[in-house]
């Protein structure tokens, strides 16, 4: 077995910045807040002075693991011969300070009340919207989102971080995944086993072979299948399959064996077991349809 570490090109924070100020630009304009510009700049004193024209901020001031929402299993692959296990995702729970900035009072309260409408309207982050990695299927889970909700005691209050003029907000979270890059990857499948048998009695040393072998039942989607009849009819041999899939015949003596599969709703596969070899791959086929009942004659 090894660990293999491969870190993976991760740019999910921009492109969820661009995937925000793509679903805000398009909705502020459906109800005429035109030339708003959305920034995500740290909203500091020297920040606000320079503003000319109205402003919606998203400034990111938290990260960290979404623990609720944590994944323990590993994520098992196989293929060409090799069993790979693949580390599960960080979640994250990205939090944003959401500000409105405006000349006028009055102006500023509407465009708040519009961005917060439009962030609650869309408690998951859908593709017509989402830019980058994130369009491109990297993430395994929806982007959820959660608005207006209450800020942990423990998350530091940003105003006073940095150093600016405290400011109505809203706080919106998006739940992201982070690639893990780490994958326990072992060699391929051993499916057969030889013993050798040795007779220092025999008038001449003699060595007879025998092996154990097997494979694995899957069905027409390459799930395993539990509890087939696996059979050997030219031995007289038979197993049944595990909840992989898998099943082992021993002892065999080096041939070619027509290797026989048969589930209880009548699905069937046949294939060649060689031996010594690499095994063999059943693939079940479809149920069998029951026959209709003969018409009766008039």
């Amino acid at each position: 077995m090894a660990v293999v570490t491969t870190v993976p090109l991760n740019t999910m924070l921009a492109d969820l910045d661009e995937s925000l100020r793509t679903l805000l630009k398009r909705e502020l304009e459906r109800h005429g807040f035109d030339g708003v510009d959305i920034v995500f700049d740290a909203p500091t004193k020297e920040w606000a002075a320079a503003l000319s024209s109205p402003t919606v901020n998203l400034f990111l001031y938290d990260l960290r693991e979404a623990t609720d929402r944590r994944v323990h299993e590993w994520k098992p692959q196989r293929g060409n011969g090799q069993a790979v296990d693949e580390r599960p995702p960080l979640r994250i729970e990205v939090s944003y300070a959401v500000t409105a900035w405006t000349r006028q009072v009055e102006d500023e309260h509407r465009l708040l009340s519009q961005v917060l409408a439009v962030l609650y309207a869309y408690p998951v982050l859908t593709g017509d919207v989402l830019a980058g990695t994130l369009a491109n299927g990297s993430q395994p889970y929806p982007l959820d989102t959660k608005t207006a909700q209450g800020r942990a005691e423990d998350k530091a209050d940003f105003w006073t971080s940095i150093g600016g003029q405290y400011k109505a907000c809203v706080d919106y979270l998006v739940f992201l995944s982070c690639e893990p890059g780490t994958r326990f990857e072992r060699g391929p499948e051993v499916r057969t086993t030889t013993i050798r048998l040795r007779d220092p009695a025999a008038p001449r040393a003699s060595v007879e072979e025998f092996h154990r072998t097997g494979g694995r039942v899957t069905d027409a989607e390459g799930e395993p299948v539990a509890n087939a009849w696996v059979a050997l009819p030219d031995v007289g041999l038979w197993a049944a399959s595990d909840a992989d899939g898998r099943f082992r015949f021993a002892p065999l003596k080096p041939g070619s064996y027509t290797c026989l599969a048969r589930t209880a709703d009548s699905r069937e596969a046949s294939g060649s077991l060689d031996v010594p070899g690499n095994g063999i791959d059943l693939e079940l086929g479809a149920k069998a349809k029951a026959k209709a009942p003969a018409k009766k004659s008039s």
